[in-house]
């Protein structure tokens, strides 16, 4: 039995619609609809709605209690945690910096440590949301230890790793792709 850990902080893939006020906003997490989606043999998810905001809005307090957050689910390689693997929902505005934050304060993961995000919410046509997450739960499932970003059909290690705003993607400069 795989323990796959999920960490929700926001961004994009969460946001929701209001019809009252016309907006497009984080208001609450909607991993467990997503997660109804899906098709997760053998998987145990514990899902952890840590915080609900766009990731523009995030700051290094925030960045700190993520990595707090992965370090208590993963435990240490003398006492390990209970997860198998963690994926983190982020917005993808500023997951790179989350990425970098996570490689200087979880140096050498005992597990694989996922982010991702859309830049479409789940709840528009054509998002890339379900895509996004479904890749990530499996990446998790296959990848030696580290920390990753998982989008649109590629895995990259960090450090490194950027978005490119012109493709809509991530990427990693000076890389083979």
């Amino acid at each position: 039995m795989r323990h796959l850990t999920l960490i929700t902080t926001g961004g994009t893939i969460e946001k929701t619609y209001d019809e009252l006020s016309g907006t497009l906003d984080n208001r609450r997490s909607i991993v467990r609809r997503m997660l109804r989606r899906l098709r997760l043999e053998d998987t145990t998810v514990a899902a952890i709605e840590l915080m609900s905001k766009d990731s523009l809005h995030m700051t290094d307090d925030d960045r700190r209690r993520i990595a707090e957050v992965v370090a208590a689910a993963i435990g240490t390689r003398q006492s390990p945690g209970p997860t198998s693997a963690v994926v983190i929902l982020h917005g993808t505005d500023t997951l790179a910096e989350t990425g970098e934050v996570l490689c200087k304060l979880l140096q050498n993961p005992r597990v694989p440590v996922v982010l991702t995000g859309a830049m479409r919410p789940f709840e528009m046509v054509r998002s890339d949301a379900l895509q996004n997450l479904t890749e990530a739960a499996f990446a998790a499932g296959v990848l030696p230890p580290g920390i990753y970003s998982v989008a649109h059909g590629r895995a990259l290690a960090f450090p490194g790793v950027i978005k490119d705003r012109d493709r809509g993607t991530f990427i990693k400069p000076n890389s083979p792709t």
